[in-house]
């Protein structure tokens, strides 16, 4: 098979681009599925699950006590 020049570099690009694109999906729908499995495993913590934190353990909660321990939450994110 005898290519010239210009007609091997553009095949080469080609391939190139073609190989990007198709990693860049993979890549894509591989950190999709683990960002899912991770979130499902470890939801977020809302407020309503510190109140009944706080309430388990005989404590009545203010608004502040919540937002606090929400910040502190964050923080140590």
């Amino acid at each position: 098979m005898n290519m010239s020049g210009g007609a091997l570099a553009g095949m080469l690009v080609g391939v190139i681009i073609g190989s990007l694109l198709i990693g860049g999906l993979i890549g894509f729908f591989i950190t999709r599925a683990v960002v899912r499995k991770q979130l499902k495993e470890n939801p977020p913590i809302t407020e309503n699950q510190i109140r009944a934190m706080y309430l388990s353990m005989g404590r009545k909660p203010s608004e502040a006590d919540i937002k606090k321990t929400m910040n502190a939450i964050k923080r140590a994110k």
